[in-house]
Order: structure tokens, then sequence, then C-alpha cells
């Protein structure tokens, strides 16, 4: 079985589903962050000397494992050379 298949049977649990769909923003932000730094070229360690912070700290942003906040990402944003954008929407 791939990874998809198994994904599929494991959001069949609400569970693992209301789980799931909590992280995503989490998990979009990461998937942001990394797509702009491998566009721009930039190692984590490169994009941490631009936003003046640690690569421990993009790494920790990178894989989802840290609640950072909006004065940080704005940080990254900048040093990627992208705007931020917050919003909220209906369910």
């Amino acid at each position: 079985m791939n990874w998809n298949d198994y994904k599929k049977e494991l959001l069949k649990n609400p569970e693992f589903k209301k789980e799931y769909d909590a992280l995503a923003p989490e998990y979009e932000l990461a998937k942001s962050i990394i797509g702009y730094r491998i566009a721009k070229g930039l190692t984590q360690k490169q994009l941490a000397v631009k936003a003046k912070t640690k690569q421990s700290s993009i790494s920790r942003l990178e894989s989802a494992s840290s609640k950072p906040s909006l004065a940080f990402i704005d940080k990254i944003a900048k040093a990627l050379d992208v705007k931020l954008v917050v919003r909220l929407e209906t369910k």
C-alpha cells in the first residue's frame, strides 16, 4: 500500500481526520515556505542568515513542529522577498 492509499484509509477515521484537518494550516505554511526557499535557491542556513535567525528555527518552521509568531513569519517572508497575507475565511 502506498502513502496516498494509506492516508485515504486513515482519513476515514473521524478522530484522525479531525486532527489532520486541525494541522492543515501549519503544514500549508511550511510547504509554502519550503517552496519559496527552494525557488530562490536558498538552503535553510542561507535563509536563516538573511532572516537573522538560526538554521534550527527554519528547520522547525519547515517541519511544522513549532508555533511561530506572525512577526517571525513576516521576518521570513521579507527574507524570501514575498508578501505575507493573513486572512480568515468561513468554514
